[in-house]
């Protein structure tokens, strides 16, 4: 299985896959979008990076216990049986496919910042569908390709995001900052309200754990390359939003379309940086395709393994399950299809908002596991300390998760519990289909029952006589 084309990812390439896939695009709207609630949205992602990290390390700890491809998928199902692990694989599946259509729809709008013109229709959905399939192409090469892209990706958009975070702090003017908190009501709902804005921001935390397989020394890297590339997020997050908000007058940041080409404008002056920060934001988001169409393959394989989806996802080659990334490719795309044909956003933004709930309910069953496994192991064999810290980890990022599908909003809400009940046909089916053949498999296991001899008649009356007499 491993030939050149197959290469197990080390720390700095499964470092390099969450980062990849957590940084996408909407970073470079993030300052501009929390900006009409004052710097109290600081506050707001400070507390969100704490629920983060502790996700991140229970997720550590859960690859430590079950080192597998699929992550979350694997923790539901070995804690709380089959069904829970369809619907953590279920959503999860549903969520990477249908975001890889949003990205894709988002690069075509820093495509036209970098080709000016007039550009059409079709010719928006070509740039899209190739920002799709480019990444698939990478995926069908093999592991050691898709390491590649997403270390190469990774580096060229998180080393220009830093230098703007670092570099705007010499630059930093806190008359810039505006109020603490702006707008009506007190300064904890503006937290929240800021914080509904930025919660998944940190998608993307599993993406070492769900490709555990292809992660050298996974009991210990996955966990490694989680907590890095998550705490790496969050330093390019935070400094780079707090480096906008002191760049930018407050009043002209709320209405920006480009905060972070605004922010290099006011630090050296002209107006290059908004093709310096289209091109970091394409680079971006081709890198998080490119993680995420792995992602969208890995749910699907795991489940296959145990009779839960359909047996050809366990088609695999070069390290990839290459049916998964075709299906998410085809299912994508036709989404795509359907957004620019439609005229409309409608049916879009309904998928949009079926993702932002799909992604939390593989967390909560992941955070659920952990509590699971600690509360039903071996607590003589733990010292309370380690117990009692891995409770609070698994507890904390629990709460993040629920705070996640508050934040989601009815609408997200209700759009994806109907797409989530619609997976319990799949699963009745699946699980119909696997019980069918198990049955067959006992019964050919079993050993032949031996005949029986036939039995023998008794003598009739003449012969009974001629018996006797003799």
């Amino acid at each position: 299985m491993h030939d050149r084309h197959t290469r197990r990812f080390g720390l700095g390439t499964a470092t390099c896959l969450v980062m990849g896939n957590i940084i996408g695009g909407g970073i470079f709207l993030l300052p501009a979008s929390v900006a009409p609630f004052g710097t109290v949205s600081l506050v707001a992602f400070g507390v969100l990076t704490v629920g983060a990290v502790a996700l991140a390390l229970v997720f550590g700890r859960l690859a430590e216990r079950h080192p597998d491809t699929g992550g979350p998928y694997v923790y539901a199902r070995e804690a709380f049986g089959d069904f829970a692990g369809f619907l953590s694989a279920w959503s999860y599946w549903t969520m990477t496919w249908v975001s890889n259509a949003a990205l894709a729809v988002a690069a075509v709008g820093y495509v036209h910042v970098l080709l000016p013109g007039h550009p059409t229709k079709g010719t928006d959905l070509a740039v899209a569908l190739i920002a799709l399939w480019l990444p698939a192409l990478a995926n069908f090469a093999g592991t050691r390709y898709v390491g590649l892209v997403q270390t190469v990706s990774t580096v060229l958009k998180f080393v220009p995001l830093l230098f703007i975070a670092v570099v705007g702090l010499f630059f930093f003017d806190p008359h810039n900052l505006g109020a603490f908190h702006e707008g009506s009501g007190s300064a904890l709902g503006g937290m929240s309200a800021a914080a509904a804005i930025l919660l998944y921001s940190y998608v993307g935390v599993e993406s070492a754990a769900m490709s555990a397989g292809e992660v050298r020394d996974p009991e210990r890297n996955v966990g490694r390359a989680t907590v890095l590339g998550t705490i790496g997020s969050a330093v390019v997050y935070l400094l780079g939003t707090v480096a906008v908000f002191g760049t930018v007058a407050h009043d002209k940041l709320v209405k920006s379309q480009a905060p972070f080409s605004d922010a290099v404008n006011a630090m050296f002056g002209g107006h290059w940086g908004g093709t310096v920060v289209a091109l970091a934001a394409v680079v971006s988001i081709v890198g998080a395709l490119n993680g995420w169409t792995l992602m969208s393959a890995q749910s699907p394989y795991a489940a296959a393994k145990d009779g839960l989806f359909p047996a050809a996802f366990l088609t695999k080659q070069r390290g990839v399950p290459t049916v998964g990334v075709l299906a998410a490719g085809v299912l994508a795309s036709a989404l795509t299809v359907l957004n620019y044909l439609s005229g409309s956003g409608g049916v879009f933004e309904i998928l949009v908002l079926i993702t932002t709930f799909s992604a939390t309910v593989p967390y909560l069953l992941a955070a659920g596991a952990q509590v699971y496994f600690l509360l039903t192991g071996r607590r003589d064999k733990v010292r309370p300390a380690r117990f009692a810290r891995d409770l609070t980890l698994a507890l904390t990022a629990f709460g993040f998760t629920f705070w996640l599908v508050a934040g989601a909003g009815y609408a997200a809400i209700y759009q994806g519990v109907l797409f989530l009940f619609a997976g319990i046909l799949v699963y009745a089916v699946m699980a119909a289909r696997r019980t069918a053949r198990q049955e067959d498999d006992r019964f050919a296991a079993q050993p032949a029952t031996p005949r029986r001899p036939e039995a023998v008649p008794p003598p009739a009356a003449d012969d009974a006589a001629l018996l006797r007499t003799t």
